[in-house]
């Protein structure tokens, strides 16, 4: 299987992985051979990247990080109290036990993760259409678990950052679909609008049964930045929770990551380049080291060329040396497609580096809503 951008896709090519919609359900199966009609529907529901399947890349599996239904009835979930939420003008207090639904949704979603060894950040959902808000509150969820088991937390306290990174971004659900969605960059007013979701999302999980006040902070701290220069309140250092500078670096990641409607994925490792300028400034340091020792910059599937001239696919990576794949060599130094392709793992192939990757068009930036 191998990672293709969608404008890159072409008619007769076999996709690998399910194609989901917002809540979950599969809109197109694995196995599905694509068309000129299906690429464009591909299109219109902005996914960037899709899994396709062919006899070159057969037995490079994409791991994933949650099982079907869990990721189902997460976003189902998610989507119910969102939209009801976005449909009161006027938040009832403790109106929505948002504390027991999704209890049962954070529990599956722990042990999913918790189950599976040396757990990695791997790209999730790249699969999956808008909306947006549902997909993100999910990925930050299962992205600041990985972080918080690597960091030696206890049941208890990953339960805590578990709700309060699947809820960060709640407050969103008062701000006009006209921001949210807003193609171009946003005015000050509308920047302004956008900002008040912080502390619009701390209210209405403080009061609810059942969310620890903790979570709570989450949603209110997680764009204040170590020095100061965040928001709402411009706090800095260790005056930002700890659960709160987690689910900023996974926030800020899933962000830049998605496809959004006013620029382009970006791929992992542009990803991680644009959080390493902001180290020691914008994110802790220690944590962001640890980020980026548990985050996949080159994920399973992704298509690179090598400082040798070969180009291949990611076939494996090693949990301990994630920027240091295993590769299938699929081209040779001349361009010309192999017979009979290989592997070359870079664990022990230490002069030999990733040059370039397949779907880096755009350059890395931190713009974002």
């Amino acid at each position: 299987m191998r990672l293709v951008p969608v404008r890159k896709l072409q008619e007769g090519m076999r996709i690998g992985k399910k194609i989901y919609s917002d809540e979950g359900i599969i809109l197109l199966a694995d196995g599905v051979v694509l068309t000129a009609p299906l690429i464009r529907r591909l299109v219109e529901l902005d996914i960037g990247y899709i899994y396709i399947e062919d006899g070159l890349t057969e037995g490079i599996d994409i791991p994933e990080m949650l099982q079907e239904e869990t990721r189902r009835n997460a976003l189902q979930n998610i989507r119910k109290n969102f939209q009801r939420l976005s449909e009161t003008s006027k938040m009832a207090k403790g109106y929505f036990h948002l504390g027991k639904d999704f209890g049962k949704v954070m529990e599956s979603i722990l042990c999913d993760v918790s189950s599976q060894e040396d757990s990695m950040i791997l790209l999730m959902d790249m699969n999956t259409a808008d909306q947006y808000l549902y997909k993100h509150s999910l990925n930050v969820c299962v992205y600041s678990l990985v972080l918080g088991i690597a960091n030696g937390y206890s049941q208890e306290q990953l339960m805590m950052l578990g709700l309060g990174a699947l809820l960060h971004d709640i407050g969103k659900t008062q701000i006009p679909q006209r921001v949210l969605s807003k193609p171009q960059k946003l005015t000050d007013e509308e920047f302004r609008m956008m900002q008040a979701h912080t502390e619009i999302g701390y209210k209405i999980l403080k009061e609810e049964p059942n969310i620890p006040l903790l979570a709570a902070h989450c949603a209110f701290q997680h764009h204040e930045r170590m020095n100061g220069s965040g928001y709402p309140r411009g706090i800095e250092g260790n005056a930002i929770h700890e659960y709160a500078q987690w689910v900023a670096l996974a926030d800020s990641y899933d962000a830049m990551t998605s496809h959004r409607v006013y620029r382009p994925a970006m791929l992992p490792h542009q990803a991680v380049e644009v959080l390493y300028a902001g180290s020691g400034t914008l994110y802790e340091q220690k944590k962001l080291e640890l980020f980026r020792d548990r985050v996949a910059i080159y994920p399973p599937g992704l298509s690179v060329k090598l400082s040798t001239g070969e180009t291949g696919v990611v076939s494996r990576i090693h949990s301990n040396m994630p920027h240091r794949p295993v590769i299938r060599i699929l081209g040779d130094a001349e361009g010309q497609t192999l017979q009979t392709p290989y592997e070359v793992d870079l664990a022990s192939k230490l002069s030999v580096i990733i040059t370039d990757v397949d779907g880096t068009d755009t350059q890395p930036t931190s713009f974002e809503h």
